[in-house]
């Protein structure tokens, strides 16, 4: 069930050919950033998912690290809000997870704990409990009072929270796109599903460099 399909040498390219496959299905939507009213989400980028020994861990995750790096710096450097999700349970809080997750994250767990590089980055901390970011959070509430209109999706999972977080970001009304290179999951086949529905209506498909290249002015 998992694999590695980025690794630190493949992700340009397998990320270029997943937009090859997917492109058509956004017919002519395009993103166009407006600097003013947007906001990036890193999604449960944890110990959890990214620590080779845990039951959760992505092996393509790590390689995702410097394209949500780029992102979060091109964010700080234009003025725009950065958040960072962290995943946390309890019993009580759990719901469903607790029935399909084969275990809970703690908040004291060191594993619950946000990259450091990513944390070092910096960004305002939303925690959550389901895999919408939005569920029970105050997130929405941070948006609306930041004047935000569309948000950056990045981090993992690509197929649960990320694009749990993506679908109920647009019911909200707010304008989505998800970097193809910035997000990842436990396998190809997950991480393409996602992005073939995105692409039919949510989103359409972009590369990290190209976001960093709208974010800093560039077309």
């Amino acid at each position: 069930m998992k694999e590695k399909y980025f690794t630190d040498e493949s992700i340009a390219s397998e990320s270029q050919d997943l937009i090859r496959e997917v492109i058509s299905y956004s017919g002519k939507r395009s993103f166009v950033p407006d600097r003013k009213h947007i906001a990036l989400v890193v999604v449960d980028m944890q110990n959890y998912f990214l620590l080779p020994d845990e039951h959760a861990y992505i092996p393509s995750a790590p390689a995702i690290i410097p394209n949500i790096i780029g992102i979060m710096e091109a964010c700080h450097k234009q003025g725009i809000p950065v958040f960072l999700s962290r995943h946390l349970n309890t019993p009580e809080d759990a719901g469903m997870m607790g029935v399909r997750w084969e275990e809970l994250i703690r908040e004291r767990d060191p594993r619950s704990e946000i990259h450091p590089d990513i944390l070092k980055t910096g960004g305002t901390l939303i925690n959550k409990s389901q895999f919408d970011a939005f569920y029970g959070t105050n997130f929405e509430t941070e948006l609306r009072n930041a004047g935000i209109r569309q948000l950056i999706i990045t981090g993992v999972m690509t197929n649960l929270c990320c694009e749990t977080t993506a679908r109920s970001a647009f019911v909200r009304g707010f304008e989505v796109v998800m970097p193809v290179d910035a997000t990842a999951t436990y396998n190809l086949e997950f991480h393409l599903a996602t992005f073939l529905n995105l692409a039919y209506i949510f989103s359409a498909p972009v590369m990290t460099k190209t976001l960093i290249s709208f974010l800093n002015g560039g077309k």
